[in-house]
């Protein structure tokens, strides 16, 4: 692409896996722990995204919120468990071609920003084989829940590129709005589990893999 070096931040939920099975499922024991209704397959996926303790919250204000942290991770471990990670979180076709390709260009760095432990995102990376892919990994253990730029800004310190450098690739309206609060480019996708009427904090939204390599080449020309 050129000589400057630029980042692209992927999330991971809903962005690279498609992993809303095992999200369903988890958070159903969750609710099921402090004895309320499980929410409807939209409520759940529209929290995607948030840091679990910010996202009971939304769900349940009144609820335990750390007994319903603690029943989602049991659960989610024990379906994870049954299958694998790379069969109960699927890349979504197109992801780990795209991935190569633009690991392979010499001006690229790649990094994931994602409302994951470092322990599920770790399993998860292992378990598709993208251990050598990503130059900066941003959990949740370490920062401020999404919308927050805090995972932005450090994924942009370890790699040692500036904001206009930056994109941020999302399917939610939580990593547009941190994209923006970090001062870099956000790209949607219509694949993940915000409707795309959400992501009104996008540059431009993405029906396929397959666009990404064009859209940051045009991009990225454009803001040379």
């Amino acid at each position: 692409m050129s000589s400057k070096l630029r980042l692209v931040i992927f999330d991971v939920d809903g962005t690279l896996v498609d992993s809303q099975g095992d999200i369903l499922a988890a958070m159903g024991e969750a609710f099921d722990a402090v004895d309320l209704p499980r929410p409807s397959r939209a409520t759940v996926l529209g929290i995607v995204g948030l840091s679990l303790e910010v996202a009971m919250a939304r769900l349940a204000p009144e609820a335990d919120h750390a007994r319903m942290v603690q029943a989602y991770k049991d659960a989610y471990m024990t379906l994870r468990a049954k299958t694998g990670a790379a069969q109960s979180s699927p890349l979504y076709p197109g992801a780990r071609e795209t991935l190569e390709r633009l690991q392979s260009e010499r001006d690229v760095l790649l990094g994931v920003a994602t409302g994951k432990s470092k322990r599920g995102l770790d399993k998860l990376i292992e378990a598709h084989a993208l251990e050598n892919v990503f130059v900066t990994r941003q959990v949740a253990d370490f920062h401020p829940s999404k919308p927050h730029p805090s995972m932005i800004y450090q994924a942009m310190l370890e790699a040692g590129v500036e904001p206009q450098d930056t994109v941020m690739i999302g399917d939610t309206s939580f990593d547009m709005e941190m994209a923006a609060a970090a001062g870099v480019s956000g790209f949607g996708v219509s694949w993940g589990y915000h409707p795309v009427s959400a992501l009104s904090a996008a540059q431009l939204v993405l029906d396929e893999f397959s666009a990404l390599e064009g859209a940051l080449q045009t991009w990225w020309r454009a803001s040379a």
